[in-house]
């Protein structure tokens, strides 16, 4: 992301983009940082989805050690049979990635879910730790966690302390009424004549502006607007008075699930990098530099990815629009000038 809208911005768009549609339990503990329980899965299976109250289709996904990745892990971590997993979800949480579920006592999400599919695959118990989110980076640096699943961006900067396995693209979305026949088809000229909601001091509200000024230098309109709360911004699309609205695509994902069923059910109409037009944002498994972890993940994030069990994690949670054809090991992330 831009280097003056810092990721915790990010989440906070993501969990203020879900928060008419607050999930009816407590999303995390207070505190600094928690033992978050795990779900129990039988042998060779991981159930991705469970407690998730209605923001995934559980699904469970054959998933079982691979001899020649597991091999490749550090001896330290391969002969204690954990992988110490931070997840930076407190306190609020951000569905659908990740928050405490409909259990009370379960972290559940994409997130954490995709770190159990990892740990599946390199034959590892995952043991979780939901932390604030620069605590989460501190477990890192200090060797209490072996690795972060937490919606982190790939940036050089942050190369300087970690590496990095990528799985999931990092994008913006646009969230319109089911009914719309309106696409942004990743141009924004498409946006001339509408009017588009987006919040205060985010990411995308940077990208939007800097879209605004380009059609009108074009002599074309684009109308954006800011509201004081995610309700008043929904009654606004559900009232035709907004075209569309531009948010973390991970909240849009989650908010279409929350009106599947309602009288005016929204859908996606389409994404574009947070990182902007010159390279596409990738979030990625983050391990502290040199630990030699991030191979591994990345060999077995591809292992899942040709077996098919990436796609279905990635449609549980509505999120196949951010699927990446490979993971990569630190792979060109956001520049200095702009991380």
């Amino acid at each position: 992301m831009p280097s003056h809208f810092s990721r915790r911005s990010l989440i906070r768009g993501i969990t203020a983009a879900t928060a008419v549609a607050t999930l009816a339990t407590g999303l995390a503990a207070c505190g600094g940082d928690s033992e978050a329980a795990t779900t129990t899965d039988t042998a060779g299976t991981v159930t991705v989805g469970r407690v998730s109250n209605g923001a995934a289709e559980q699904t469970e996904l054959k998933v079982s050690e691979v001899k020649s990745i597991s091999a490749e892990l550090p001896a330290a971590v391969r002969k204690s049979g954990t992988l110490r997993i931070g997840v930076g979800a407190l306190p609020d949480g951000f569905p659908p990635l990740a928050y405490i579920g409909d259990d009370q006592k379960t972290l559940t999400g994409a997130e954490p879910d995709l770190g159990r599919l990892v740990a599946a695959v390199l034959g590892l118990k995952p043991q979780f730790s939901n932390a604030t989110w620069e605590n989460m980076f501190v477990g890192i640096d200090s060797g209490k966690y072996d690795a972060a699943f937490a919606n982190i961006t790939d940036t050089e900067e942050r190369k300087k302390k970690y590496d990095f396995a990528s799985y999931r693209k990092d994008n913006v979305g646009f969230e319109v009424l089911k009914k719309s026949t309106w696409n942004f088809d990743g141009n924004y000229e498409n946006l001339a004549g509408k009017t588009v909601a987006v919040d205060n001091g985010t990411n995308q509200e940077k990208i939007l502006l800097e879209w605004q000024t380009k059609l009108k230098k074009e002599g074309k309109s684009l109308t954006v607007k800011h509201y004081q709360s995610k309700n008043a911004t929904y009654l606004a699309l559900t009232g035709g008075r907004i075209d569309t609205y531009f948010a973390a695509n991970p909240g849009v994902a989650y908010h279409i699930t929350q009106t599947a069923k309602s009288p005016n059910p929204t859908r996606s109409a389409g994404t574009f990098s947070g990182a902007g037009a010159t390279l596409q944002g990738l979030i990625a498994a983050t391990t502290k530099k040199d630990s030699g972890l991030a191979k591994p993940f990345a060999d077995a994030i591809n292992h899942l990815i040709e077996n098919g069990q990436y796609a279905k994690w990635l449609a549980a949670y509505n999120l196949s629009n951010e699927a990446v054809g490979k993971a990569e090991v630190n792979p060109p992330g956001l520049p200095l000038d702009n991380s």
